[in-house]
């Protein structure tokens, strides 16, 4: 239950913040044609490419990619799953993959599209209380080799605290005292998880989603994004 909480909390202050964002003047039949033009079913989640010094960053994304695309109506291979095979076939790092063909991928797992995402950027702030996360978003066809989505940006979770310990000086300090000890507190995974819902809320529907080729004529989003997102305790 309380995990259901701040997902929702989450998800609604994603929402907020999406409802303010640029968007192109493309739908997203437009913007994502091959999406459209044949629906595609399973997806195979690779393992991030972490180009951060934030070792764990990687671990963080691939745990919850899953959920964001499986409620945008895809199937999503098992990410534990693959995650052995990956391990156990020596590939996994992603970036020896990304620009290779990927039929091998559908002859092995059956999938429809090779999800790929590069972390260019983790950094914690505590003071100003910020997460900053800059991340590429990458979906190759196994039909066609071809890039079928791509989007990237910049995503600030503010974890800053405000209007507690009164006015003046000591009010400032206990202030930043209490934004400091929530940015420190913020899980990494939910950090993540908010990021991954934002820049997914983009993202085509499939087959398993009723919004499937109706949602094409909904305005796309910016391929290039800067957002900043509210994140409670």
């Amino acid at each position: 239950m309380k995990q259901l909480k701040i997902t929702l909390v989450i998800a609604i202050c994603v929402f907020m913040i999406s409802g303010c964002t640029t968007t192109t003047n493309l739908t997203r039949k437009q913007a994502y044609p091959e999406m459209y033009r044949d629906p595609l079913l399973s997806i195979l989640v690779m393992p991030p490419i972490n180009k951060t010094n934030k070792v764990e960053a990687k671990e963080f994304f691939f745990t919850t990619l899953s959920q964001p695309l499986c409620e945008k109506g895809y199937y999503v291979i098992p990410p534990y799953l693959s995650m052995e095979i990956f391990k156990n076939e020596s590939a996994y790092d992603a970036d020896l993959f990304i620009d290779r063909p990927m039929d091998k991928f559908a002859n092995y797992f059956g999938a429809d599209i090779i999800f790929f995402t590069i972390i260019h950027r983790w950094e914690k702030m505590a003071v100003g209380g910020s997460i900053t996360i800059e991340v590429e978003y990458i979906a190759k066809s196994t039909k066609t080799n071809t890039i079928v989505y791509k989007r990237s940006g910049t995503l600030v979770l503010d974890t800053s605290v405000q209007n507690i310990g009164g006015g003046g000086l000591m009010g400032a300090l206990v202030q930043m005292a209490a934004t400091a000890i929530s940015t420190a507190a913020t899980p990494h995974v939910k950090a993540a998880r908010a990021c991954n819902l934002f820049a997914l809320s983009d993202f085509p529907s499939g087959k398993y989603n009723p919004s499937c080729i109706s949602d094409s004529t909904q305005q796309a989003g910016e391929k290039t994004f800067r957002a900043t997102v509210k994140v409670n305790q």
